[in-house]
Protein backbone atom coordinates (compact mmCIF):
# COMPACT_ATOMS: atom_id res chain seq x y z
CA UNK A 1 0.00 0.00 0.00
CA UNK A 2 1.50 3.12 -1.43
CA UNK A 3 0.56 6.85 0.52
CA UNK A 4 2.27 9.70 -0.40
CA UNK A 5 2.85 11.68 2.22
CA UNK A 6 3.78 15.41 1.29
CA UNK A 7 4.72 16.93 5.52
CA UNK A 8 7.63 15.53 7.40
CA UNK A 9 5.81 16.33 10.51
CA UNK A 10 3.10 13.57 9.49
CA UNK A 11 2.77 11.41 12.53
CA UNK A 12 2.47 8.29 10.58
CA UNK A 13 6.57 8.86 9.86
CA UNK A 14 6.88 8.54 13.84
CA UNK A 15 9.18 5.43 13.40
CA UNK A 16 11.75 7.91 11.16
CA UNK A 17 11.48 10.65 13.49
CA UNK A 18 14.95 13.10 14.39
CA UNK A 19 17.60 10.10 13.31
CA UNK A 20 20.21 12.00 14.72
CA UNK A 21 19.46 11.99 17.79
CA UNK A 22 21.26 9.11 19.54
CA UNK A 23 19.50 9.28 22.66
CA UNK A 24 16.02 9.83 21.56
CA UNK A 25 16.68 7.02 19.06
CA UNK A 26 17.59 4.80 21.43
CA UNK A 27 14.66 5.40 23.68
CA UNK A 28 12.14 5.20 20.74
CA UNK A 29 13.60 1.75 19.10
CA UNK A 30 13.75 0.02 22.57
CA UNK A 31 10.39 1.46 23.57
CA UNK A 32 8.74 0.30 19.78
CA UNK A 33 11.16 -2.58 19.44
CA UNK A 34 12.20 -1.42 15.96
CA UNK A 35 15.15 -0.54 13.89
CA UNK A 36 16.17 1.61 11.04
CA UNK A 37 17.64 -0.18 7.80
CA UNK A 38 19.11 2.25 5.10
CA UNK A 39 19.18 1.34 1.86
CA UNK A 40 18.25 -1.59 -1.01
CA UNK A 41 20.92 -4.08 -0.37
CA UNK A 42 20.78 -3.66 4.14
CA UNK A 43 16.96 -4.05 3.68
CA UNK A 44 17.18 -6.90 1.82
CA UNK A 45 19.71 -8.39 3.72
CA UNK A 46 17.42 -7.58 7.00
CA UNK A 47 14.41 -9.18 5.15
CA UNK A 48 16.08 -12.41 4.38
CA UNK A 49 17.36 -12.62 8.05
CA UNK A 50 13.76 -12.90 8.94
CA UNK A 51 13.02 -9.41 10.25
CA UNK A 52 9.36 -8.83 9.61
CA UNK A 53 8.90 -4.93 8.20
CA UNK A 54 7.07 -2.63 9.67
CA UNK A 55 6.93 -0.05 7.16
CA UNK A 56 9.25 1.79 4.45
CA UNK A 57 9.85 5.57 3.66
CA UNK A 58 11.31 6.23 -0.15
CA UNK A 59 11.07 8.27 -3.09
CA UNK A 60 9.35 7.27 -6.71
CA UNK A 61 13.07 7.06 -7.84
CA UNK A 62 13.66 3.44 -5.45
CA UNK A 63 9.91 2.28 -5.61
CA UNK A 64 11.04 -0.12 -8.66
CA UNK A 65 13.71 -1.58 -6.81
CA UNK A 66 11.68 -2.25 -3.86
CA UNK A 67 8.95 -3.69 -5.67
CA UNK A 68 9.35 -7.31 -4.68
CA UNK A 69 10.52 -6.52 -1.17
CA UNK A 70 7.14 -4.17 -0.54
CA UNK A 71 4.67 -6.45 -1.49
CA UNK A 72 1.90 -6.01 1.24
CA UNK A 73 3.38 -3.76 2.99
CA UNK A 74 2.81 0.20 4.14
CA UNK A 75 5.09 2.63 1.98
CA UNK A 76 5.03 6.52 2.43
CA UNK A 77 6.36 7.60 -0.49
CA UNK A 78 8.02 11.33 -0.23
CA UNK A 79 9.89 13.64 -2.55
CA UNK A 80 13.69 13.98 -1.86
CA UNK A 81 13.15 17.14 -0.48
CA UNK A 82 10.60 15.82 2.33
CA UNK A 83 12.70 12.51 2.81
CA UNK A 84 15.83 15.06 4.00
CA UNK A 85 13.34 17.58 6.25
CA UNK A 86 12.58 13.85 7.87
CA UNK A 87 15.77 12.14 8.07
CA UNK A 88 17.74 15.36 8.77
CA UNK A 89 20.57 13.85 5.71
CA UNK A 90 20.47 13.00 2.05
CA UNK A 91 19.44 9.38 1.87
CA UNK A 92 21.38 8.41 -0.99
CA UNK A 93 20.90 4.66 -0.90
CA UNK A 94 17.07 5.82 -1.68
CA UNK A 95 14.85 4.43 0.91
CA UNK A 96 14.66 3.52 4.62
CA UNK A 97 12.46 0.81 6.57
CA UNK A 98 11.01 0.32 9.52
CA UNK A 99 12.40 -3.21 10.73
CA UNK A 100 10.85 -5.31 13.68
CA UNK A 101 13.73 -6.70 16.19
CA UNK A 102 13.39 -10.57 16.37
CA UNK A 103 13.99 -12.05 20.11
CA UNK A 104 17.72 -11.80 20.68
CA UNK A 105 19.56 -15.47 21.16
CA UNK A 106 21.34 -16.26 24.55
CA UNK A 107 25.27 -15.90 24.52
CA UNK A 108 24.49 -20.38 25.38
CA UNK A 109 22.61 -20.54 21.87
CA UNK A 110 25.18 -18.33 19.62
CA UNK A 111 28.59 -20.15 20.83
CA UNK A 112 26.53 -23.77 20.65
CA UNK A 113 25.78 -23.08 17.21
CA UNK A 114 21.59 -23.61 18.63
CA UNK A 115 21.22 -20.45 16.31
CA UNK A 116 22.20 -19.09 13.03
CA UNK A 117 22.39 -15.51 12.15
CA UNK A 118 18.99 -13.28 13.16
CA UNK A 119 18.45 -15.88 16.39
CA UNK A 120 16.92 -18.45 14.00
CA UNK A 121 17.19 -21.92 15.03
CA UNK A 122 19.88 -23.83 13.43
CA UNK A 123 18.49 -26.74 10.79
CA UNK A 124 20.36 -29.71 9.82
CA UNK A 125 23.63 -30.81 11.02
CA UNK A 126 24.40 -28.12 13.93
CA UNK A 127 27.64 -26.50 12.99
CA UNK A 128 29.75 -25.31 16.21
CA UNK A 129 31.26 -22.08 16.39
CA UNK A 130 35.67 -22.27 16.42
CA UNK A 131 36.53 -18.89 15.92
CA UNK A 132 34.61 -15.67 18.51
CA UNK A 133 35.01 -12.50 19.00
CA UNK A 134 34.37 -11.08 22.18
CA UNK A 135 33.40 -6.81 22.50
CA UNK A 136 34.22 -5.46 25.84
CA UNK A 137 32.43 -1.79 26.01
CA UNK A 138 32.58 -0.51 22.84
CA UNK A 139 30.48 2.76 22.89
CA UNK A 140 30.94 3.39 18.98
CA UNK A 141 28.07 2.71 17.08
CA UNK A 142 30.12 2.49 13.65
CA UNK A 143 33.01 0.48 15.16
CA UNK A 144 30.49 -2.23 16.54
CA UNK A 145 29.21 -2.05 12.82
CA UNK A 146 32.95 -2.23 10.98
CA UNK A 147 33.97 -4.63 13.89
CA UNK A 148 30.93 -7.13 12.22
CA UNK A 149 31.88 -6.61 8.37
CA UNK A 150 35.71 -7.36 9.15
CA UNK A 151 34.12 -10.65 11.28
CA UNK A 152 31.92 -11.68 8.75
CA UNK A 153 34.30 -11.25 5.54
CA UNK A 154 36.85 -12.89 7.62
CA UNK A 155 35.02 -16.27 8.34
CA UNK A 156 34.56 -15.79 12.34
CA UNK A 157 31.58 -17.58 13.31
CA UNK A 158 29.76 -15.76 15.80
CA UNK A 159 29.91 -12.45 18.00
CA UNK A 160 29.29 -11.84 21.89
CA UNK A 161 29.30 -8.40 23.13
CA UNK A 162 29.38 -7.07 26.76
CA UNK A 163 26.28 -5.65 28.35
CA UNK A 164 27.67 -2.11 27.43
CA UNK A 165 28.65 -2.39 23.87
CA UNK A 166 26.44 -0.68 20.82
CA UNK A 167 23.68 -1.11 19.94
CA UNK A 168 24.38 -3.64 16.69
CA UNK A 169 21.10 -2.34 15.47
CA UNK A 170 21.45 1.07 15.43
CA UNK A 171 21.13 2.66 12.13
CA UNK A 172 24.86 3.13 11.77
CA UNK A 173 26.12 0.53 13.28
CA UNK A 174 23.57 -1.62 10.41
CA UNK A 175 25.17 0.84 7.59
CA UNK A 176 28.74 0.46 8.45
CA UNK A 177 28.50 -3.19 8.76
CA UNK A 178 26.52 -2.80 4.98
CA UNK A 179 24.36 -5.43 6.65
CA UNK A 180 26.47 -8.12 7.84
CA UNK A 181 25.01 -7.66 11.84
CA UNK A 182 22.12 -10.02 10.06
CA UNK A 183 24.71 -12.15 8.12
CA UNK A 184 26.52 -13.41 11.69
CA UNK A 185 25.21 -14.87 14.58
CA UNK A 186 25.96 -12.43 18.04
CA UNK A 187 25.02 -12.40 21.43
CA UNK A 188 24.65 -9.84 24.44
CA UNK A 189 25.90 -11.00 28.02
CA UNK A 190 23.41 -10.28 30.65
CA UNK A 191 26.55 -10.37 33.20
CA UNK A 192 29.61 -8.32 32.32
CA UNK A 193 31.41 -9.86 35.53
CA UNK A 194 30.92 -12.95 35.12
CA UNK A 195 30.48 -13.33 31.40
CA UNK A 196 33.57 -14.94 30.20
CA UNK A 197 32.84 -18.41 32.74
CA UNK A 198 30.46 -18.97 30.03
CA UNK A 199 32.94 -18.60 27.03
CA UNK A 200 35.34 -20.65 28.93
CA UNK A 201 32.67 -23.18 29.94
CA UNK A 202 32.16 -24.09 26.40
CA UNK A 203 35.28 -24.84 25.64
CA UNK A 204 36.63 -21.89 24.73
CA UNK A 205 40.96 -20.45 24.69
CA UNK A 206 40.34 -16.68 25.74
CA UNK A 207 42.91 -14.13 24.08
CA UNK A 208 42.90 -10.93 25.18
CA UNK A 209 44.40 -7.93 22.47
CA UNK A 210 46.19 -5.83 23.75
CA UNK A 211 49.40 -3.20 22.90
CA UNK A 212 51.81 -4.49 25.91
CA UNK A 213 54.71 -5.28 24.24
CA UNK A 214 55.00 -8.65 26.69
CA UNK A 215 52.32 -9.86 25.08
CA UNK A 216 52.20 -12.80 22.93
CA UNK A 217 52.52 -11.86 18.68
CA UNK A 218 49.21 -12.93 17.74
CA UNK A 219 50.84 -15.33 15.08
CA UNK A 220 52.96 -17.28 17.50
CA UNK A 221 50.11 -17.72 19.55
CA UNK A 222 49.36 -21.79 19.40
CA UNK A 223 45.53 -21.70 18.66
CA UNK A 224 43.40 -24.17 20.34
CA UNK A 225 39.88 -26.26 18.93
CA UNK A 226 37.97 -23.03 19.87
CA UNK A 227 38.91 -19.68 20.64
CA UNK A 228 37.29 -16.59 21.68
CA UNK A 229 39.35 -13.13 20.78
CA UNK A 230 38.33 -10.55 23.23
CA UNK A 231 38.78 -6.78 22.08
CA UNK A 232 38.21 -3.69 24.77
CA UNK A 233 37.07 -0.34 23.84
CA UNK A 234 38.03 2.59 21.95
CA UNK A 235 40.02 4.92 24.29
CA UNK A 236 41.03 2.38 27.69
CA UNK A 237 41.12 -0.96 25.53
CA UNK A 238 40.10 -4.11 27.94
CA UNK A 239 39.82 -4.01 31.64
CA UNK A 240 42.05 -5.13 34.17
CA UNK A 241 39.47 -7.66 35.04
CA UNK A 242 39.07 -9.34 31.80
CA UNK A 243 42.44 -9.14 31.04
CA UNK A 244 43.09 -11.47 34.03
CA UNK A 245 40.32 -13.64 32.99
CA UNK A 246 42.27 -14.39 29.65
CA UNK A 247 44.34 -17.51 29.02
CA UNK A 248 46.81 -15.48 27.04
CA UNK A 249 47.69 -11.68 26.19
CA UNK A 250 47.97 -11.33 22.26
CA UNK A 251 49.10 -8.18 20.56
CA UNK A 252 49.68 -7.03 16.51
CA UNK A 253 53.55 -6.27 16.42
CA UNK A 254 54.25 -2.87 15.54
CA UNK A 255 57.26 -1.90 13.61
CA UNK A 256 60.59 -0.22 15.63
CA UNK A 257 59.57 2.76 13.25
CA UNK A 258 56.12 3.22 14.44
CA UNK A 259 57.49 2.62 18.02
CA UNK A 260 60.01 5.51 17.73
CA UNK A 261 57.20 7.60 16.55
CA UNK A 262 55.40 6.64 19.54
CA UNK A 263 52.37 4.54 17.46
CA UNK A 264 52.09 1.54 20.08
CA UNK A 265 48.50 0.61 18.33
CA UNK A 266 45.92 0.73 15.93
CA UNK A 267 42.62 1.78 16.22
CA UNK A 268 39.94 -1.17 17.49
CA UNK A 269 39.06 -1.77 13.96
CA UNK A 270 42.18 -1.87 12.23
CA UNK A 271 43.22 -3.96 15.41
CA UNK A 272 39.85 -6.08 14.77
CA UNK A 273 40.55 -6.90 10.97
CA UNK A 274 44.24 -8.07 11.45
CA UNK A 275 43.14 -10.30 14.68
CA UNK A 276 40.60 -12.06 13.00
CA UNK A 277 42.54 -12.79 10.07
CA UNK A 278 44.96 -14.16 12.69
CA UNK A 279 42.28 -16.29 14.13
CA UNK A 280 41.17 -18.13 11.08
CA UNK A 281 44.47 -18.49 9.53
Amino acid sequence: MVIPVEDAADPRLADYTRLRDVDLRKSLEGERGLFLAEGEKVIRRAVAAGHPVRSVLTTAKWLGHLADVIEGVTVYLVSDEVMEGITGFQVHRGALASMERLTPPSVSDVISGRVVAGGAPQEGPRRTPRRIVVLEDLVDHGNVGAIFRCAAALGVDALVLSPRCADPLYRRSVKVSMGAVFAIPYARMTDWHDGLAEIRAEGFQLLALTPDRAAVPMDDVVLGDRVALMLGSEGDGLSSHWLHEADHPVRIPMSETAMDLGVDSLNVVAAAAIACHSLVR
